[in-house]
């Protein structure tokens, strides 16, 4: 059974949030425990509570110190490359999210420019109302099929020449046949596609 995904925020059930804590803190500590006896690396837990005025530190308050002060040996810079304070975790969570939002709208409108080239060369979507970055982006679409479409009759093509190296029987017929072939009903038939969409799928009325 999959694990429900936690909402990260403040628990306002007393008893609920005092369970949690004390389940978090058993599991912080475990793997605490688990990364120094694994990758043999100093470290220490220091754990507060508002129900407790004296910390709980892990494994001990000797080892603790120790730990903490060689931390303060190091220089100043090495302290602060790798720390992170709420602020800037929230930061680049935000960050994240905006990135992952952008390639989102990205994979939508290269969906929504296939849509209009697929209806308007089957003839039921007219590009008379399309705004200049609608053609603009529709174009670019366009270009990236006739590239791909270019790509693989070079390789067709690349692979008939070796072929005709090695047996010396290939035509210019032959070869002419090969690109006929992709260009009417092989790698990307636009005419086709535009059909098979309607026809499968029957979309909705573009509305750019």
């Amino acid at each position: 059974m999959a694990r429900k995904k936690v909402e990260l925020k403040y628990i306002t059930n007393d008893s609920k949030r005092r369970a949690t804590l004390r389940k978090r803190k058993s599991g912080l500590i475990k793997k605490v425990d688990e990364i120094s006896t694994l990758c043999g690396v100093d470290a220490c837990a220091i754990i507060y509570t508002s129900d407790d005025p004296r910390p709980e530190v892990w494994p001990s308050p000797s080892e603790v110190n120790r730990v903490i002060s060689r931390f303060k040996e190091m220089p100043e810079l090495e302290q602060s490359k790798k720390m992170m304070s709420q602020e800037s975790f929230l930061r680049q969570r935000i960050q994240k999210g905006q990135d992952q939002l952008k390639k989102l709208k990205n994979e939508n409108r290269k969906k929504e420019m296939n849509n209009l080239m697929f209806q308007s060369l089957a003839g039921y979507q007219s590009l008379d109302n399309a705004t200049m970055i609608d053609l603009n982006d529709l174009a670019w679409i366009i270009d990236q099929n006739i590239k791909e479409v270019d790509m693989q009759i070079s390789k067709l093509q690349g692979q008939e020449g070796a072929s005709s190296n090695n047996n010396g029987v290939a035509t210019i017929n032959e070869e002419q046949a090969q690109v006929d072939n992709i260009i009417d009903g092989g790698v990307f038939s636009f005419v086709d596609a535009a059909n098979n969409f309607q026809n499968d799928y029957r979309p909705a009325p573009f509305d750019p």
